[in-house]
């Protein structure tokens, strides 16, 4: 993954703050007291982080495969958001994704957190850390997550 200064602002507190905006709207979803704020928080900043580290360097290596080399990286875009920017190898700009939108069509359907997507995350706001680390990877390995994952990964291809 490589990240790059876009805007005079750090990419990755960024995604950071994107990691932040999905915890504050799991808590309102999943959570009930202080300590599921916490859980949630963990689990926003988890989500965010994951998806975007297993996108980037999804699109560099089936690009490469595919014979037209991408490089993704994350940046900023106008509104101060992390963006999933794709640019060609003579450094032309190809397809920008903002996070958000990643995410909000990884994790929910309709407003709404995907139904596979909220038992696996309600799971992971109760027990252990290694018990919320599992729900957490179940989630990141559902159906509606992959699924997103490959649609944005194809519209990003298409762009080519």
């Amino acid at each position: 993954m490589t990240v790059t200064q876009g805007n005079g602002e750090d990419p990755q507190a960024l995604l950071h703050a994107e990691g932040e905006r999905l915890a504050r709207r799991l808590a309102q979803t999943l959570g009930g007291g202080e300590a599921d704020v916490a859980r949630a928080h963990l689990l926003g900043l988890s989500l965010a982080v994951n998806l975007v580290n297993a996108l980037l360097p999804t699109v560099e290596q089936v690009t490469r495969h595919a014979g037209r080399p991408l490089h993704a990286h994350l940046t900023s875009d106008g509104r101060g958001r992390a963006v999933v920017e794709t640019v060609t190898p003579a450094g032309e700009r190809h397809a920008r994704l903002p996070v958000d939108d990643l995410l909000d069509s990884a994790l929910y359907r309709g407003g709404r957190l995907h139904p596979t997507v909220h038992s696996h995350l309600a799971e992971a706001m109760h027990g252990s850390e290694h018990h919320a680390t599992r729900a957490l990877a179940a989630c990141l390995k559902s159906a509606p997550v992959l699924d997103a994952l490959r649609r944005h990964l194809t519209a990003l291809l298409k762009t080519a």
